[in-house]
């Protein structure tokens, strides 16, 4: 992989090459035992008093959503008991090579027998469940500056659904982490800092593209794959019902973005691709799951170079991409500007999923009662 490392990148995440561990690592952790998090943000509160339905992509999307509304303490069964180790045993067995153990002699992890692995795999579930909790918080926060800021009545109606859809989010990764795992992790320090950036931006199409197509983007292929992969009847209840939310969310800043990005001038896009790669690069830094590492007693900075350059956890990364770079394809975001978001991409690893389809056109495929394709 040949990376660019120009200035840009160094303006933008801090750092010239994207694979500079030493950077990444000087990005201290969140506090666990932190229970409030304060964002000084400015916005316009925008008034509209055309009240007619202009768009309807929106309008078809605000029906679906009234008509898609479920709730989470009647429609999800509760009862279903959760024997945490069998499941991810047999989660385990369905990812085949999951972690490569040979890549890590010469490490502490070498001497790990199967009950310490078996102990990975259950913390990084409830990690990785933990972050789609806190990103939801975040979703829950930025649709509602949504619903103040987009300038359009049709996309305010729509925007309060989906700050509804977004507290039962909330609602049931809370639940199901503290009712059948037992708690859950701090947020990723890298994903705070994604949310703090996304908040403290006034421009409403910025929350878009970073809430909407970045994260909500990254978050629906994530649910698919654990849907995909997890024996649990009651997770994949939960991951089924809120994946037919996601799609919506998703084709919400697509076909809201596509309008408004056709008219915006050369510049004007490079602020939105720069942002679209930072978030990027953020959003694959956490995957490093630098807390469970740490949970479980090893020293990061001796593992991480292996997780970096592990192949199978690669693959799975990039996987988590198949949503965002067809959508920022729709938006004209990777060849305006000489290609610039393209060259990114390529960095990333990402670039092979341009062509698959984009959420603005597949969502209806995600309603509840149909059958999900999770894997191409």
């Amino acid at each position: 992989m040949t990376l660019t490392n120009d200035h840009d990148d160094l303006r933008i995440i801090g750092r010239a090459d994207i694979n500079d561990l030493d950077a990444i690592l000087a990005i201290p952790l969140c506090d666990p035992d932190e229970a409030e998090h304060h964002v000084a943000a400015s916005r316009d509160t925008i008034f509209s008093w055309d009240y007619s339905m202009a768009r309807p992509g929106l309008h078809k999307l605000y029906e679906k959503a009234k008509t898609g509304q479920w709730n989470a303490t009647t429609d999800i069964d509760w009862s279903v008991d959760v024997d945490v180790e069998a499941v991810m045993t047999k989660d385990l067995e369905v990812l085949g090579a999951g972690v490569d153990k040979t890549l890590y002699v010469g490490t502490p992890v070498e001497r790990w027998d199967d009950r310490q692995w078996l102990e990975f795999g259950i913390h990084g579930r409830n990690w990785m469940l933990s972050q789609f909790l806190h990103g939801e918080q975040g979703a829950l926060l930025c649709t509602s500056k949504i619903v103040d800021t987009v300038p359009w009545y049709d996309a305010k109606m729509y925007a309060s659904t989906q700050v509804m859809d977004e507290a039962r989010h909330v609602e049931v990764f809370g639940r199901y982490l503290r009712e059948k795992l037992g708690g859950e992790f701090q947020i990723n320090t890298h994903l705070r800092m994604l949310l703090d950036d996304i908040i403290v931006d006034g421009r409403w199409d910025m929350t878009y593209l970073g809430m909407q197509i970045m994260v909500e983007g990254l978050a629906l292929a994530a649910f698919g794959f654990l849907h995909q992969i997890t024996a649990e009847p009651l997770l994949r209840q939960v991951l089924r019902y809120v994946m037919s939310d996601e799609a919506r969310h998703v084709a919400f800043g697509v076909l809201s973005l596509r309008e408004v990005y056709e008219q915006m001038t050369d510049a004007e896009i490079k602020d939105r691709q720069e942002f679209a790669f930072e978030a990027a690069v953020r959003m694959r830094d956490r995957f490093m799951q630098q807390e469970v590492w740490e949970r479980m007693g090893v020293d990061t900075r001796e593992v991480l170079p292996i997780v970096l350059n592990d192949p199978t956890r690669q693959m799975f990364q990039s996987m988590l991409f198949s949503k965002i770079v067809p959508n920022c394809k729709k938006l004209g975001l990777l060849e305006r500007n000489d290609a610039w978001l393209r060259r990114r991409f390529e960095d990333l690893g990402v670039i092979q999923f341009e062509d698959w389809e984009n959420t603005g056109d597949e969502y209806l495929r995600f309603e509840l009662g149909n059958e999900v394709a999770t894997a191409p």
